[in-house]
C-alpha cells in the first residue's frame, strides 16, 4: 500500500541507489517464497509424511496470512515508523524460514508458513512507498517499472532455484536462502532508510479488521478440510461456514455502520475498482493455481527431475516480464479493455492447450505454452491495476490498493484448494469410471500381449490395471481443472463491458502503478 507521503513532491534523498537496491531486494524475497516452495512440494510431503491435498497448505497457509496482513500495514508504518515495520517484518521474515526450514511436521511448517505470510506481508507495499518517497514525480514511472519487475523476478527464479537446491543439497534450502538475502536486505534498510514520524494517536478499526481476519481464516479451513470430511456431512465444516458467514455479515454491518470502519465503504461507489477487484480475484485463481497443478504434473505423471521442472517452468514467469515492459509502452496508446481482452484470451488459450496434454508432451511445448500464459498475465496486471485505480480519489487509493492485493491473494488461495480438491475427486470418480469397463469379459484382453501384462484374474494383473487406471484417471483430472481455469479466463470477458472509459488512453499516473506481492 503506498503511503500518504508517496504522492507528495520527493524531496533530494541521499544514498539513493543502495536504499532502492536494499528495498527491491527485501521484495525480490518476498516474491521469490510465492513459487520456491512449488517444485520442493512432493520432497516436503514424503518428509513430513503429508497426503495430497494437505501439502497443499504449504502454499494456501503463507497466502491467507499475507492477505490478512496486507491491508494493516499502512496502519503499522503510521502508528510506529515506517522503517521500524519493515526491519521487523525482514527480521520476521527470515526467523520464520529457518523454522520451514528446520520443521518437521507438517503442523509445524504450516505453522511457521503462516508466520511467514503475516511478516512478509509489509514487505512489497512498504517497500513500494519507499520507493515512491525518493523518487520524484517525473522518476517514479521508471522506478515503479523496477518494482514491478523485480515482483516478476521471484516467480520466475523461484522454479529453478527451488529445483536446484532441492536436487543438490535438501528442500530445506528453499527456505534457508532468505538468510542471506534478508540479512543483506536489513543491513541496507537499517543503514540507508530513514525513519518516518510515528503517529501514537493513529487507530485501526479492530471490530473490522478482526472480523475480516476471521472470515478470511474460517473460509480457507472451509475449503481445505471440505473435502476429507465430506463436506456438510460434518460438524466441523458446518461451524467454519457459520464461522465465516457470520464474520462476514459483522464486517458487512460494521463497514456500513461505522464512523471510521477498516473498509471505506465509498469505495464501492466506484464501477470501475469493483470491476477491478472480480478481474483480480480471478487473475490470482489462474496464476498460482495453475502453477500448483504444474509441479505434481511435471514431477509424477512426466517423472521430471525436480531441476528440469523448475527449468520448464521458468518460461511462464518470462513471459510475464516481456509482457509488462510492452504494455507498459501501449498503455495510452491502446484502449485498455482490448489489452484486458487479449490477457484473457491468452490465457483461456494456454489453459485450452494444456487441457490436450497428456505425459507425453513435449518440454518445447511446455515451455512455450508456459511462456504464452506468462504472457497473458503481463497483459492482464499493468492494464488492471491502472483501470482499476483510474476512477478512484486520490485520498481512497491507499485503502483501494489494500483491499485489490487482498482480493487478489484471496483467490490465489480459494484457486489452490479448489483444483486441489476437485483433482482428489474427479480422480476417484474417473478411476470408478473407467474401471467399471475392465473385466474378465471385455474382449480386449483376447489379445495375448494385452493380457501378458493385464490379465485380471491375476493378482499381479490386476496390479498392474490398477496403475494404469489410476495413471489415465489422474491425466483426466488435471486435463478438467484446466478446462475450469480457462472458462473461469472468459468467464471474466463480459466484465470488460462495465468498465468506464473516462481517462483510458492516459498513462498510467504513479499513484496508481502496478500494485503487486
Amino acid at each position: 500500500m503506498a503511503s500518504p507521503a508517496g504522492a507528495a513532491v520527493a524531496i533530494p534523498v541521499a544514498n539513493r541507489g543502495a536504499i532502492t537496491a536494499c528495498v527491491i531486494l527485501a521484495v525480490i524475497m518476498q516474491a521469490l517464497d510465492t513459487t520456491i516452495a512449488n517444485v520442493a512440494l512432493p520432497y516436503i510431503q514424503g518428509s513430513v509424511s503429508a497426503s495430497s491435498d494437505q501439502i497443499n497448505w504449504v502454499l494456501t497457509s503463507y497466502i491467507v496470512a499475507a492477505a490478512i496482513m496486507t491491508p494493516p500495514s499502512g496502519f503499522l508504518a503510521s502508528r510506529f515508523g515506517r522503517k521500524r515495520v519493515l526491519s521487523a517484518a525482514i527480521i520476521g521474515f527470515v526467523v520464520a524460514s529457518i523454522l520451514c526450514g528446520a520443521a518437521q511436521s507438517l503442523t509445524q511448517i504450516v505453522g511457521f508458513r503462516l508466520m511467514q505470510g503475516l511478516f512478509g506481508a509489509a514487505l512489497v507495499p512498504l517497500s513500494q512507498s519507499i520507493l515512491l518517497d525518493i523518487y520524484t514525480p517525473e522518476e517514479r514511472g521508471s522506478a515503479m517499472a523496477l518494482f514491478g519487475v523485480s515482483v516478476m523476478v521471484g516467480p520466475v527464479l523461484g522454479p529453478v532455484i527451488g529445483g536446484w537446491l532441492t536436487e543438490n543439497i535438501s528442500w530445506r534450502w528453499v527456505f534457508y536462502i532468505n538468510l542471506p538475502l534478508g540479512i543483506l536486505a536489513l543491513a541496507g534498510v537499517s543503514i540507508f532508510v530513514a525513519e518516518t514520524k510515528a503517529n501514537s494517536t493513529a487507530k485501526l478499526d479492530w471490530i473490522g479488521f478482526g472480523a475480516l481476519s476471521i472470515a478470511i481464516a474460517s473460509l480457507q479451513l472451509f475449503l481445505d478440510r471440505g473435502a476429507q470430511l465430506d463436506w456438510f456431512d460434518s460438524f466441523e465444516i458446518i461451524v467454519e461456514a457459520a464461522v465465516c458467514a457470520a464474520a462476514l455479515y459483522i464486517l458487512v454491518v460494521h463497514t456500513f455502520t461505522a464512523e471510521n470502519s477498516f473498509i471505506k465503504p465509498r469505495l464501492f461507489l466506484d464501477r470501475n475498482f469493483c470491476v477491478g477487484l472480480i478481474f483480480i480475484f480471478i487473475v490470482g485463481i489462474c496464476y498460482l493455481a495453475s502453477l500448483a497443478l504444474m509441479t505434481p504434473y511435471l514431477q509424477t505423471l512426466m517423472g521430471y527431475p525436480v531441476v528440469t521442472a523448475g527449468i520448464v517452468m521458468g518460461p511462464r514467469g518470462l513471459g510475464t516480464m516481456v509482457c509488462m515492459f510492452l504494455v507498459g509502452k501501449l498503455i495510452g496508446r491502446v484502449d485498455i479493455r482490448i489489452l484486458l481482452g487479449s490477457g484473457l484470451l491468452v490465457s483461456a488459450w494456454a489453459m485450452y492447450d494444456m487441457a490436450g496434454w497428456t505425459p507425453d508432451v513435449s518440454q518445447q511445448t511446455i515451455m512455450v505454452t508456459g511462456f504464452i500464459q506468462g504472457a497473458g498475465l503481463g497483459l492482464l496486471f499493468v492494464p488492471l491495476t491502472t483501470v482499476t485505480f483510474a476512477t478512484l480519489p486520490a485520498e481512497y487509493r491507499g485503502d483501494g490498493t489494500g483491499l485489490y492485493n487482498l482480493s487478489r491473494n484471496i483467490g490465489s488461495s480459494v484457486g489452490i484448494s479448489l483444483v486441489a480438491y476437485l483433482l482428489t475427486r474427479n480422480v476417484q470418480v474417473n478411476h470408478e469410471e473407467i474401471a467399471s469397463h475392465v473385466t474378465p469379459y471385455n474382449r480386449t484382453f483376447d489379445v495375448p500381449a494385452i493380457r501378458q501384462m493385464w490379465d485380471p484374474l491375476t493378482l499381479a494383473g490386476r496390479a498392474a490395471l490398477d496403475e494404469v487406471v489410476t495413471r489415465q484417471a489422474t491425466i483426466i483430472a488435471y486435463i478438467d481443472d484446466f478446462k475450469l481455469l480457462m472458462i473461469l479466463c472468459l468467464a471474466a470477458l463480459p466484465f470488460l463491458l462495465l468498465l468506464r472509459t473516462r481517462g483510458q488512453q492516459a498513462a498510467p499516473s504513479d499513484d496508481h502503478a502496478v500494485v503487486m506481492e
